[in-house]
């Protein structure tokens, strides 16, 4: 058990980190509030930081940590039981809950910036399914989640959910409203590239880099028949930029070549992309066990030359599936989670994402796996990953 001095240590932080649902509404009905609502989801974060992955768990937890958490946190009546955590929730307005986090992830992301000396940060868009999470009896499909994630920060900023991956086109707006873009770069998959996406960055203050596929067919189709042309002449004469990595990793070797040019003079409706100033392609090409593999994906943006700002936009934007999902997959096993209310997955989706933050925020040479191992294990390292201090 912690010694009465750890706790003193980390009161402010925890008085702190109470205020922040303060204004969150409680969706109880008065005569059953037994548990702060600010204590409810308190013990949930840690629980979650701990290891459990569900009501239950947050309850076991909790009751078998009462005795430390006593004096942490107002709890009138000890720890609440499972149904509170649950009806708790699954009543909560997830993007409400959210936005009470704004604040506590803010003084990270300031934190971070400073210390790193980021002044044009990553913001990736991207979705993710959670397979099993889906109800046919009672017409529920699988939870979909578009995320920001800010890859060189190691944070989720914001998350709106939608229940099939075709209804990524009208989430994406709704998350971009939910954080800072002024001065950032947006990647987003070629699903997002869509011309009221592009005005809405650019209106925000920030710039895009956004991939091409079919779904954009004439300008894809225009692009690639651009670019393959210029690649005749090795992109002599258009102002064009390039940009080559060589690395190599489990077990392969690639090949990167970044490519930047102004966009063309003659290139259709491109009045239509607010902000368009260049196009770009990026050939990969991959050697594993004396096999040879090739890539090559093409992008439109707003950002003026700079062909280092464009690879590092480019590959940053593949962080979200490495450093973000599989991460939520593998630690959390959030690809098995079978938890199929509406309101508690998303919730518990947003949990997920934001802990997960804390434990890439904490200054550790240990996995991220070890990280929440630890936490489960030790209650000062718990609370130091919380609150982001060292002893």
């Amino acid at each position: 058990m912690m010694a009465a001095q750890g706790i003193r240590e980390f009161e402010i932080d925890i008085e702190d980190l109470l205020s922040h649902f303060e204004s969150l509404e409680d969706p109880r009905s008065e005569v059953n509030r037994r548990h702060p609502l600010e204590s409810v989801i308190i013990i949930s974060i840690m629980a979650i930081l701990a290891g459990a992955g569900g009501p239950t768990a947050i309850a076991l937890w909790a009751k078998n940590k009462e005795d430390w958490l006593s004096p942490l946190l107002p709890l009138p009546h000890g720890v609440p039981k499972k149904d509170v955590y649950r009806r708790v929730l699954m009543a909560v307005n997830p993007q409400a809950f959210q936005a009470c986090f704004n604040q506590w992830l803010q003084s990270h992301y300031e934190r971070v910036a400073e210390e790193n000396g980021i002044t044009r940060p990553l913001l990736n868009i991207d979705g993710k399914t959670l397979r099993r999470s889906h109800d046919r009896a009672n017409g529920l499909g699988a939870l979909h989640s578009v995320s920001v994630w800010a890859g060189e920060f190691g944070m989720t900023l914001a998350q709106v959910a939608c229940e099939e991956k075709s209804n990524e086109i009208t989430a994406i707006p709704e998350v971009l409203k939910m954080v800072e873009v002024k001065d950032a770069v947006v990647t987003i998959d070629a699903m997002g590239t869509q011309k009221k996406i592009a005005k809405q960055i650019i209106d925000a203050g920030g710039d895009y880099v956004l991939a091409l596929k079919g779904n954009q067919k004439g300008l894809h189709k225009e692009i690639v028949a651009y670019i393959d042309e210029q690649m005749l002449n090795d992109f002599e004469g258009i102002g064009a930029r390039k940009y080559i990595t060589q690395e190599k990793r489990h077990g392969r070797d690639e090949q990167r070549i970044y490519v930047q040019m102004p966009v063309p003079k003659h290139l259709a409706g491109k009045e239509k992309w607010k902000g368009l100033k260049t196009v770009g392609v990026v050939m990969l090409m991959t050697v594993r066990d004396g096999k040879e593999t090739f890539d090559t994906r093409y992008y439109i943006s707003s950002l003026r030359m700079s062909v280092k700002l464009f690879a590092r936009s480019v590959r940053g934007h593949w962080s979200i599936e490495n450093s973000c999902h599989w991460c939520l997959d593998f630690i959390y096993r959030e690809d098995e989670s079978r938890i199929r209310q509406k309101n508690l997955r998303e919730n518990f989706a947003w949990l997920n994402r934001f802990t997960f933050s804390l434990i890439k925020q904490y200054p550790s040479k240990q996995s991220q796996v070890m990280k929440r191992r630890i936490c489960g294990w030790n209650e000062d390292y718990l609370l130091q990953v919380l609150t982001n201090t060292t002893t």
